[in-house]
Order: structure tokens, then C-alpha cells, then sequence
């Protein structure tokens, strides 16, 4: 018999969190769900990080994941936004440890290479990939919820790999790793 795992993969965004869950037995993977959170209504953005944690809880409690899979924030050139995407995955990221599910952050050039071959994918590629890969029968509007899953479907390649990302168990992990962070 071979094991099951749930892998919950997150887009962390403060305008759309896209998030997608499969379902990993053996070597096979499948799609659970595909989804976004949409705060574009929301002009507050406390009020968008209130419900990034609890749409993440919701997710949480409801498929019971084994593990999350999170897209690390780029660095782009605009700090506000820059600042704004760590606060959205770190509130994903405190749903998570709060529920005690491992956390593994990803780049996004990693997960693009994952998915594609290509560090430099686009999200389009990167969406028709997964199609394939999941047997989606159409793509949805926005492509956060790809991106979501994409980072499920990279910690699932690269489960037993040994890898650079950051692994969390839980909050006694996190402040082990995060020394420099800790007063």
C-alpha cells in the first residue's frame, strides 16, 4: 500500500492568493483543488492579511495537508510591494505553524524550473504545463491559483531531494532557524 500525502501550495498575494492542494499517492499526483482568494475589494490591508490567515486556516482545517508548499516573495524593485508580499506569506506561513504543517518555501525560479525545465518560464508556460501534467481540463481566468499549485507540484518533485529551501516543522523550528530575528 502505498502512502498518501495532501500538499497544499500557496501564491501569497495581497491583491489575489492563489492556492492549489493535490494529493500525492506513490508517484502519482492529483488535483484536489485549484482556487484564489480575491482581496482586491478589501482597501485595508490588515484587512487582506486577516483573511489570508483565515482563508489559509479554513484550508488547513478542511483537506488536513501533510505539508505546505510556499512561493518565497521576489525581489523586485518597488520595497512597498516587496514588503507587502512578505506580510502575506508570513501570515500564510503563521497559519501554517499554528496547525503545526511543515512549511517549505520556494523561489519562484525554482518552482518555474520544476514545472518547466525553465528558471525563466512564464506564468502562462507554467500554467499549460500543469495542465498537462494534471489533466486540467481548461485553465482559469487568473493564473495565481496555477502558481499556487505549481509550488505544491515542485515540493512533490522534490520531495527527498536534498534542497536549499527553508523548512519549517513548527514554531520552535522557525525560531531555531531565525536566531538573527529573535530579541
Amino acid at each position: 500500500m502505498s502512502q498518501e500525502k495532501i500538499i497544499l501550495g500557496i501564491d501569497p498575494g495581497t491583491t489575489i492568493m492563489g492556492f492549489g492542494l493535490i494529493r500525492v499517492r506513490g508517484k502519482q499526483m492529483q488535483l484536489m483543488q485549484l482556487n484564489e482568494l480575491q482581496l482586491k475589494k478589501y482597501d485595508d490591508h490588515y484587512l487582506k492579511l486577516k483573511h489570508i490567515f483565515e482563508r489559509t486556516l479554513e484550508l488547513i482545517d478542511h483537506y488536513k495537508p501533510d505539508e505546505i508548499a510556499i512561493e518565497a516573495p521576489f525581489f523586485g524593485k518597488n520595497v512597498q510591494s516587496m514588503l507587502k508580499l512578505g506580510r502575506a506569506q508570513g501570515v500564510a506561513m503563521a497559519a501554517g505553524l499554528s496547525r503545526e504543517v511543515p512549511i517549505t518555501e520556494y523561489s519562484p525560479k525554482k518552482i518555474k524550473m520544476a514545472i518547466t525545465g525553465n528558471g525563466n518560464a512564464t506564468k502562462e508556460q507554467v500554467a499549460k504545463m500543469l495542465q498537462q501534467l494534471l489533466d486540467l481540463k481548461e485553465l482559469p481566468k487568473n493564473l495565481d491559483s496555477t502558481d499556487g499549485l505549481a509550488a505544491a507540484v515542485c515540493h512533490f518533485f522534490n520531495a527527498g531531494k536534498a534542497t536549499s529551501t527553508t523548512n519549517y516543522g513548527g514554531w520552535a523550528a522557525f525560531v531555531q532557524q531565525n536566531q538573527d530575528r529573535v530579541e
